[in-house]
């Protein structure tokens, strides 16, 4: 529906627009989210091609210049000769069509909502999602701040970071906690992604919440005193040139005025001018285990597939893996040909094993791709390292093996 029509998060109308960090995560292949990345590239994904041809130094994550990544995508798509892009809002499953895969993504429109909520038989679940801000880079203290990767040797590195004393820390917690916020509609819980959550949330459930968590200081230190800060704020470039930063972890429900008055105290960003503030916004998904079938299929509507953030996937590549096994399924069932779901020891598999599998005992939870999601190995007590590197190897190997199988591989990996 953009440009015509916006949303509280969107800027542009090009798609595949990141309104969140501009980092895809870890690219680590003995991490889960690596190994995602790593099979979606053997599968062909546009969305890690493009990924790969807009890359931002971040260390040993995956972080891209955001524009310049849904430029990519946008070109891509609406150059293709069999895609048509129709710019108009969708608000009811169309009709007239054997197969319809529905992707609207974290903001999906209330007559859209409205909908899909009908066809699976009662409420939506939601939570909200909070987006950090981005700071212009010269209106950064330099004499403060230091650039050093985690355990790497100071100087050196993709990060930028602004330590903070003891002092500095308790004086920041202070404010952070007294600080106005955004409130919530009177109908509206606050369900958080824990893996998203805004920082003075995090904040309120202990003094030293931070210091242990986005804020921890462990394998950074300070070439001024040449020691361990107390807390440390790490920054990311934006762009290739450097002229913007993201800041780490810093994603908010402060009101605008008050997000410059707090992070203004952090030693370095005094004088900060901000490109763009944190902002609070929506996520919809549906109870999918119970709405969905095994290949993403709506229960009481077959012929519609949910693919996507609203399926209960949380992160971008997520989102991407569950819309390349709704195309596939889709796919395969046009041509007519029997198709088994990746197993859930594989990435994507156990990324659908936990959006179609009901939950006995427990209220359905959006989930990036961790070693929780994949099924335990064999009898044996093993070192947990061990058994995670196992866990890995396991699901490489069965996922080369159903791209094989269904000829979806597309190739030599990406290093």
């Amino acid at each position: 529906m953009r440009p015509q029509t916006g949303t509280p998060a969107h800027q542009t109308g090009l798609l595949a627009e990141l309104v969140c960090s501009n980092s895809l995560k870890s690219e680590m292949e003995e991490s889960p989210t690596g190994r995602l990345k790593q099979d979606m590239t053997e599968a062909g994904s546009l969305i890690l091609e493009a990924a790969h041809a807009t890359r931002l130094p971040a260390g040993k994550a995956l972080a891209v210049e955001r524009d310049k990544f849904a430029e990519v995508v946008t070109g891509k798509i609406e150059s293709h000769p069999r895609i048509n892009v129709i710019r108009s809002g969708q608000d009811t499953i169309p009709e007239g069509y054997d197969h319809v895969i529905v992707a609207t993504g974290p903001l999906t429109s209330p007559a859209m909502e409205k909908t899909i909520s009908g066809l699976v038989g009662g409420e939506n679940l939601y939570f909200y999602d909070a987006i950090a801000p981005i700071v212009e880079a010269d209106s950064i203290d330099m004499s403060v701040a230091f650039f050093q990767d985690r355990y790497g040797p100071t100087g050196q590195g993709d990060y930028l970071n602004l330590p903070m004393s003891a002092e500095d820390y308790d004086r920041f917690m202070d404010t952070l906690l007294a600080a106005e916020k955004v409130s919530f509609r009177d109908f509206e819980k606050g369900y958080y992604f824990e893996g998203c959550m805004p920082i003075e949330e995090i904040a309120s459930r202990g003094r030293q919440t931070l210091a242990f968590g986005p804020l921890k200081p462990v394998g950074l230190i300070d070439p001024a005193t040449g020691e361990q800060p107390h807390a440390v704020i790490q920054l990311r470039k934006e762009d290739a040139q450097g002229d913007s930063y993201n800041m780490v972890g810093f994603q908010t429900k402060l009101k605008i005025f008050e997000q410059e008055r707090v992070f203004r105290m952090i030693p370095g960003l005094e004088k900060a001018r901000f490109l763009r503030h944190g902002s609070l916004h929506r996520n919809t998904y549906v109870n999918s285990p119970m709405a969905l079938d095994e290949t993403l299929r709506l229960k009481s509507a077959p012929h519609v597939r949910l693919a996507g953030q609203i399926t209960g996937v949380e992160g971008y590549v997520e989102s991407a893996a569950c819309g390349f096994m709704a195309g596939v399924f889709t796919a395969w069932e046009i041509l007519g040909k029997p198709i088994d779901p990746p197993g859930p020891e594989t990435t994507m598999g156990a990324l659908l094993a936990h959006v179609t599998t009901p939950h006995e005992g427990a209220r359905f939870q959006p989930s990036n791709i961790n070693f929780s999601l994949f099924p335990a190995l064999g009898p044996g007590r093993t070192k947990k390292k061990e058994r995670r590197r196992l866990v890995i190897f396991r699901a490489r190997e069965e996922m080369r093996e159903w791209l094989t199988h269904y000829n979806l591989s597309s190739g030599p990996t990406v290093p």
